[in-house]
């Protein structure tokens, strides 16, 4: 495996949670502290408000909100990446245009969950969201979340009919699917591991990185795997990912973000809890995560 060239987005990219305060309103201003404790720990790139930061229950004024926060905050410094998807197109078009005017670098935007559109549908959304904006877009293919996925030939003929659609986060679990994409896509399209537990063995088919919820947690850490990938120091690499694989598990054993937020106050760095539907960590869930943080040298 030859890693030709550098990712436009980088290897590392956290998808940043949602800081809240205690009465679960926008905490804006741990939102900027996270976003440079995350930048200062490596990270190449940042998603805001994607699945880790509860897309679904913060609504599109307080999404603005947050995109200009960060923005202010990492101050250049690496690529804040909005995400903008919604299973309406026009929305997604009308909310992205918003959200361009406020110096977010790209975009990131999921496959369209609940109406279940067929494959002509899909690729006719994102051919409307890249027709309406400028700035590069990260697809997101996740059939857990949306009940579809979107087959490799859909994110191809995406990939080579729009330059401003430049990356996919790919969660669908079939290796065979990404190794395909990887191996079709023109030589500037990106393909992301969306998990992490998943991120070596992606790379090792030549994918760019991971779009991680780990990295929120342990952002060097992460690093440190993507980086050894790169370099093809397979060794070293496992033996990284391995050393971290427990928490990259851990993480979900109930519904993301309920354990990363936890995990963040366990470190010290509390980001409140999480909004309804979601529900708090458990006792239990809390301290069974906190045996696995010391196990893998995240927590003293």
């Amino acid at each position: 495996m030859q890693f030709k060239r550098d990712p436009r987005f980088g290897r590392m990219i956290p998808a940043m949670v949602t800081p809240f305060n205690q009465d679960l309103e926008l905490d804006l201003d741990r939102a900027q502290q996270l976003a440079d404790r995350l930048v200062r720990g490596g990270s190449d790139a940042l998603i805001i408000n994607g699945t880790t930061g509860e897309s679904p229950t913060v609504f599109y004024p307080q999404k603005l909100e947050l995109f200009r926060a960060v923005v202010k905050a990492v101050n250049g410094r690496v690529p804040v990446i909005a995400n903008v998807g919604d299973n309406c197109t026009a929305d997604t078009v009308y909310f992205a245009q918003d959200a361009q005017k406020l110096g977010v670098d790209g975009f990131m935007c999921v496959v369209p969950y609940y109406n279940k559109p067929p494959q002509e549908g899909l690729y006719q959304h994102f051919k409307t969201i890249a027709s309406n904006v400028e700035l590069p877009i990260i697809l997101y293919n996740i059939p857990g979340r949306c009940s579809i996925n979107m087959e490799a030939e859909t994110t191809l003929r995406l990939a080579h009919n729009f330059d401003n659609i430049v990356a996919i986060k790919e969660a669908s679990g079939d290796l065979d699917q990404v190794k395909f994409i990887i191996d079709n896509a023109p030589d500037n399209f990106d393909v992301y591991s969306g998990d992490d537990s998943a991120t070596l063995d992606i790379m090792k088919l030549g994918g760019a990185g991971v779009i991680s919820t780990i990295g929120n947690v342990a952002p060097e850490r992460m690093k440190e795997i993507v980086t050894l990938c790169a370099r093809e120091e397979w060794d070293e690499a496992e033996a990284a990912n391995e050393a971290l694989m427990p928490l990259m598990k851990g993480l979900f054993e109930t519904s993301n973000p309920i354990l990363v937020k936890e995990a963040l106050s366990l470190i010290g760095f509390p980001v409140g809890g999480v909004r309804l539907p979601l529900v708090d960590a458990t006792p239990e869930q809390s301290r069974r995560l906190a045996g696995i943080m010391r196990e893998v040298g995240v927590l003293d």
